[in-house]
């Protein structure tokens, strides 16, 4: 059976940063609630925010509008999508 390679690489690499992004999520959730008000904490739970939007899309029978999308990105997320890139090496 052949299998487009690139078309599962790309879609292995939606899913790794998805995944990652909400591992990433939960474990800044833990260090906000957990770790104690610190240099640390300070470091680990800052993020930089990146948004776009919102879109909207008139059409004469439709019209929806879609926005506004943003990422925060942190150290913590950064680990997540690491680690899910590490697992999704070696186990997939």
């Amino acid at each position: 059976m052949l299998v487009d390679t690139q078309r599962r690489s790309a879609t292995r690499a939606l899913w790794t940063l998805v995944l990652g992004f909400f591992l990433g999520g939960i474990f800044t959730v833990l260090a906000e609630q957990f770790l104690p008000s610190s240099a640390a904490r300070t470091f680990l739970t800052t993020s930089v925010e990146a948004s776009v939007g919102p879109f909207s899309i008139d059409l004469v029978a439709l019209a929806f509008t879609l926005g506004p999308l943003s990422v925060d990105l942190n150290v913590l997320t950064l680990v997540g999508i690491f680690l899910v890139a590490l697992v999704a090496r070696s186990w997939i």
